[in-house]
């Protein structure tokens, strides 16, 4: 978060006045700048304890010396020089401090109106659409496609009016205000179609001569480079913190099937005519996993420098694949979830990854993850830790093995689990313990309706 005294210096010989709409202690609210009017923003975050002076303007003097003596947080979303709107990257999420400019959907010169998406950021979690938050024309980007911007940093600027007004207002400036053709033909060398076409068109010059020539060099070096997204470099970035910071090991046993399926195929058809979602084997393990980690406490646990800390709610983490990689949406609470709960909040969670359309908040604040290889076809495998937890769990494929059943061989369906574990402070006991209840409850899944 960027500190106000930081910010007014910067536009300090520009206005005289601030508007604040929300300035909390402890806490963040936008507030805007302007010499004329003031620009109104509606953030979507919780009320929490105001200050006297919200929805009034007060002198930048004042500001610096009562708000800041007091350690206010504040934060500028935008600020105005007159009719043009400098528009700053918006916060993002508490643990995000920057993000890459995916796309730009307006280009400069565009009529905007209010919520057009203006472009979209992609975070390390999620891909954030920004939307315009006036009317108005879109002068200029202050950064391009595939720079990486901070939070608080200039983003673009807008110059207000209405969105009908704008194209006859245009043709008698250029005649009456020549300052502001620069204004309008600026943007047109900033939108880089150009430098994209020029490598278009040498691509075939340069596979001509792979054609004429034989020389077995060219031809030999098959290969493309492909830059990471964001999510997959952070994603990777993680998976090694964790190597290299937990003490991980993994238990395994196998869970016999058979009472599960049958549960299903019993009452499947009554669960989706009641519920309008499918019944199926994850949310059976979240609940699973929620009993287990209430009599075993320390894996829904986290390591915090020298402290062990202690979770009350049990929100899992369930892996799903999206369009830009592996991602972690959380359920929430799944200790007060039933099966129906549960199904309806993972079925939600997938059509939101799969749309690339999660929030930061779905993917935050997860104590325990599990990840399901049998999907796609997995028959063993041992996960890594999704730090800061200390315990994961990997479900794998049913398969017809052979089990002795009281002396006797018998085909039964059987899953390999795994669970990997942190074991600077989980104990092997407290891990094989953990996953032989998810064991026992998946075989007797009436454990679960009983809360056995």
């Amino acid at each position: 978060m960027l500190k106000s005294t930081k910010i007014l210096k910067q536009v300090y010989n520009k206005v005289n006045q601030i508007h604040i709409e929300n300035c909390i202690k402890s806490s963040v609210r936008y507030y805007s700048i302007s010499n004329s009017k003031s620009i109104t923003q509606q953030p979507k975050q919780q009320q929490q304890q105001y200050l006297k002076t919200q929805n009034s303007s007060v002198s930048i003097s004042k500001l610096f010396n009562q708000y800041e003596s007091n350690r206010y947080q504040l934060s500028i979303r935008s600020y105005s020089t007159g009719k043009e709107v400098v528009v700053n990257v918006p916060t993002m999420g508490d643990s995000i401090s920057e993000g890459t400019i995916v796309s730009w959907n307006k280009k400069i010169g565009d009529s905007v109106k209010i919520d057009d998406v203006i472009c979209s950021i992609e975070t390390d979690k999620v891909t954030i659409e920004i939307n315009a938050t006036m009317n108005g024309k879109l002068v200029e980007h202050f950064a391009n496609e595939g720079d990486t911007v901070s939070v608080g940093a200039k983003l673009y600027k807008i110059e207000e009016g209405a969105v009908g007004a704008e194209a006859p207002k245009a043709q008698p400036t250029p005649a009456e205000k020549p300052k502001e053709q620069p204004k309008v033909e600026q943007p047109k060398p900033q939108p880089q179609p150009q430098p994209q076409q020029q490598p278009q068109q040498q691509t075939p010059k340069q596979e001509q001569p792979k054609t004429t020539t034989t020389t077995p060099a060219p031809t030999g070096t098959g290969e493309r480079r492909i830059k990471m997204t964001r999510i997959r470099a952070r994603t990777a970035q993680r998976l090694k913190d964790s190597q290299n910071t937990a003490a991980m090991l993994t238990t395994f046993n196998e869970v016999d099937m058979s009472a599960l399926m049958n549960l299903r195929t019993k009452y499947k058809d009554e669960f989706v005519e009641k519920h309008g979602v499918k019944l199926g084997f994850m949310s059976a393990f979240v609940k699973a996993s929620a009993i287990a980690l209430q009599e075993q406490p320390i894996l829904n646990a986290s390591v915090e420098e020298q402290d062990i800390v202690y979770h009350d709610n049990i929100n899992i983490s369930v892996a799903v694949a999206s369009p830009k990689g592996l991602v972690v949406p959380v359920v929430r609470n799944c200790q007060g979830l039933s099966f129906a709960g549960v199904e309806k909040e993972i079925g939600r969670l997938s059509g939101l990854a799969r749309k690339d359309q999660l929030a930061i908040e779905d993917s935050m604040g997860g104590t325990f993850t599990i990840s399901n290889g049998g999907v796609y076809g997995s028959m063993f495998g041992t996960p890594i830790i999704n730090p800061p937890q200390s315990a994961i769990l990997g479900m794998h494929a049913v398969k017809d093995r052979v089990v002795v059943i009281d002396g006797k061989m018998e085909i039964r369906p059987i899953m390999y689990v795994a669970l990997t574990y942190d074991h600077r402070i989980i104990d092997g006991r407290e891990a094989v313990t953990f996953l032989k209840k998810i064991k026992d409850t998946i075989e007797n899944p009436e454990r679960i309706v009983l809360d056995l």
